[in-house]
């Protein structure tokens, strides 16, 4: 038997309701999925917000010291200045977060960073802005600065921490260290000299951490991952701080007393190649970059033509290819080769005199004679020759911007002015490249600019060393040319290269300045002048090469520059007596003296005849000249810079110019020199306490 069903009966409403909460929940659904914003949220962001997030850890970039540890280029912390002007930071109205007093804040910060108060105001008056920055002036603030602002008290005024590169020597070496600045991700990056070049080094690998964060940027947690940065190298340059005053002091002395163009000093390490000091005028200071107008290293990037002192190179030319007889005399004043007469400087000549004197009184005659002697008997070329010793060439030194310069010997014309240093261009530093070979032999080295590179564990990772490049010429003809560059400073026509503690040997040059319109400028400054040396003569330890252009004070200004820098590196590296002359009982090897105890150490160094300038009232020292392991003669002086603020002032008679230089640099005592030679007077007392706002003048003169 079947049984029937049962029926239910559905009440319409409850089925209308139901599908009308259906039909709500669709649109509901749509508007979400339609639109960014619920309920007030933006939900794309809220979700964007949520997500994972990755930054980068950026190295600590490594640091730059000289050959001595001294430092020349690190990070140190910088601050950037903020203003916050929403009042929503402030929760407390007696304890305000945001701007409060506009005109007031403007007014404090303009004095404090030497910024216009309309400019300060205008940033504090931004429209809906949470917080604001204040473009240049408040960038890259010291410590002390930061100290300064925060000592005004001012409400809403803050700071973000960062780096920045500091240059402890300012303006020195600027064009060797280069420079590095923040760029717009917050990273370091060298943009001139070492700090360009070695950048990859210098700036390490950075690091990057992974982390989840809230809606309003915050971690959430712990970070996902963390690579580590790992810290960028040191580098080490075989710059001597030492050396590199004396030639920064040499620059300072050549801008006082004279007009001119441009000018550049450099000392090579006669034995190694190094690169010991090489200053640049005008320079710049990398700190703020105040004077940078041209981004051309001088020692590498400079190239022009050099005169003579190319003829130390045209006579071992002639000499290497047996054709030059020293005692063979000619004509002097005027030669004429292709149609073209070529004379000498002073047009006149001196009659009939040998290559030797030839050489001695730089006789463009006499270079042009042997050039194309050298040419006729086909025993080689002089263009080869200035090939074979790296003209026309890089060098390959640790810098960037090298030029190679250009030799055009083609034509017997081009030649002959080629062997007098006219119509071809060199640097700086292929000239010091070549002159290594009278230094050693006959053999050519590699100039190079860095000791070593120290990587964040302290392993050396490279280390700069002599390179020699092979034998360019022979002994016989490095004495001869030796000898005749003697002749050029104590034989010659003009005494004033002559130092006074050391024997030097070099070859001066003149060389005119190419016009932009063809020919050569007219006038007594548009010169170059130039000299190339070598010291001590008996031994040579240091090459040293100096070139100016369009100086109004000419050649007797540059050697007055040149000779006391010399006589202050003699000092300062204990050769002004040659090794025969010493007593090797009477030489000391200094030690670390630094965190000692004053009188003792005084006492000590006095029992080995040594006199010793104490500076300052405190009793522990904390600086030293000479530096440890420098080797002294007895009866030298020791300068103890002590803890002490109070420095009395020595009495500076008979000082030589290295040691009145180290005394104020360790004392921050501001000086200047007038004549040369040894201390006969100067302007502050002996015995009282020195006013270091003041300049010591001192006064030198030969004995």
């Amino acid at each position: 038997m079947k049984k029937k069903r049962s029926k239910v009966k559905v009440n319409k409403f409850f089925i209308v309701l139901f599908f009308f909460a259906f039909f709500c929940a669709i649109i509901k659904l749509a508007y979400v999925a339609l639109s960014p914003i619920v309920d007030g949220t933006n939900l794309s962001e809220f979700v964007s917000q949520r997500n994972t997030k990755k930054e980068t850890l950026y190295a600590s970039r490594g640091d730059i010291y000289d050959i001595n540890g001294e430092i020349l280029a690190k990070n140190v912390n910088s601050y950037t200045l903020v203003a916050y002007l929403s009042e929503s930071r402030t929760t407390d109205p007696d304890n305000p977060k945001h701007v409060v007093d506009k005109e007031g804040t403007a007014k404090a910060l303009s004095e404090v960073l030497d910024m216009d108060y309309e400019y300060a105001l205008s940033r504090l008056n931004v429209e809906g802005a949470y917080q604001v920055e204040f473009g240049v002036a408040g960038r890259d603030l010291s410590e002390n600065k930061k100290a300064e602002i925060e000592a005004l008290d001012l409400d809403g005024i803050g700071f973000i921490s960062g780096s920045k590169r500091y240059y402890k020597q300012g303006s020195a070496a600027s064009y060797i260290i280069g420079y590095a600045r923040t760029n717009e991700i917050g990273e370091i990056v060298g943009e001139m000299g070492i700090e360009s070049y070695y950048n990859e080094e210098l700036k390490g690998t950075d690091g990057e951490t992974m982390y989840a964060q809230d809606a309003y940027g915050y971690q959430m947690g712990d970070a996902f991952y963390t690579i580590d940065p790992v810290s960028g190298s040191d580098i080490y340059l075989t710059l001597d701080s030492q050396i590199q005053l004396i030639l920064e002091d040499a620059m300072t002395k050549l801008e006082e007393n004279n007009e001119f163009t441009w000018a550049t000093f450099t000392v090579m390490d006669a034995k190694t190649g190094a690169i010991v000091g090489s200053a640049s005028s005008p320079d710049f200071n990398p700190n703020t970059l105040d004077g940078l107008t041209n981004y051309v290293n001088p020692l590498v990037g400079y190239t022009y033509e050099p005169g003579s002192t190319m003829k130390i190179f045209s006579w071992l030319a002639a000499m290497e290819n047996g054709v030059y007889d020293g005692k063979e005399e000619f004509m002097s004043g005027m030669v004429e080769v292709a149609g073209a007469k070529i004379y000498d400087f002073n047009n006149a000549g001196w009659g009939m005199i040998n290559y030797d004197t030839g050489f001695a009184y730089s006789s463009n005659v006499g270079a042009t004679n042997l050039a194309l002697k050298l040419e006729e008997k086909q025993k080689g070329t002089l263009k080869e020759f200035y090939e074979s010793l790296g003209f026309g060439s890089k060098t390959g030194i640790e810098l960037p911007g090298e030029e190679s310069g250009i030799l055009r010997l083609t034509y017997e014309s081009e030649i002959a002015t080629a062997s007098f240093g006219q119509g071809i261009t060199t640097t700086p530093i292929q000239t010091l490249q070549a002159l290594s070979i009278l230094t050693n032999d006959g053999i050519m080295l590699k100039p190079y600019i860095v000791d070593k590179i120290v990587d964040d564990k302290g392993n050396v990772t490279y280390e700069g060393e002599r390179t020699e490049l092979g034998r360019k010429v022979s002994s016989e003809s490095v004495k001869k040319i030796y000898s005749l560059m003697y002749d050029v400073v104590y034989n010659g026509l003009s005494t004033s290269w002559q130092p006074n503690n050391v024997v030097l040997a070099g070859k001066t040059g003149t060389a005119q300045i190419a016009s932009p319109n063809g020919g050569y400028l007219t006038g007594s400054t548009n010169y170059i002048r130039s000299f190339a040396g070598i010291f001590p003569y008996e031994d040579p330890e240091y090459i040293v090469y100096i070139s100016v252009k369009q100086i109004d004070g000419g050649a007797s200004a540059v050697a007055s520059v040149l000779t006391d820098a010399v006589e202050s590196i003699a000092n300062y590296a204990n050769i002004t007596n040659t090794e025969s002359d010493l007593d090797l009982s009477k030489i000391i090897n200094l030690s670390n003296y630094m965190s000692s105890d004053v009188e003792t150490t005084t006492s000590e160094l006095e029992k080995l005849n040594l006199k010793v300038i104490k500076i300052g009232n405190g009793n522990v020292i904390i600086n030293q000249y000479p530096l440890k392991g420098t080797k002294v003669l007895v009866g030298s002086k020791v300068f103890l810079l002590t803890n002490g603020t109070e420095y009395t002032m020595p009495d500076m008679t008979g000082w030589s110019t290295s040691e009145v230089m180290n005394f104020c640099n360790l004392i921050g005592l501001k000086y200047t020199f007038n004549g040369y030679g040894i201390v006969s007077k100067f302007n502050l007392p002996v015995g009282e306490i020195i006013d270091l706002t003041k300049t010591l003048e001192v006064t030198l003169e030969v004995v």
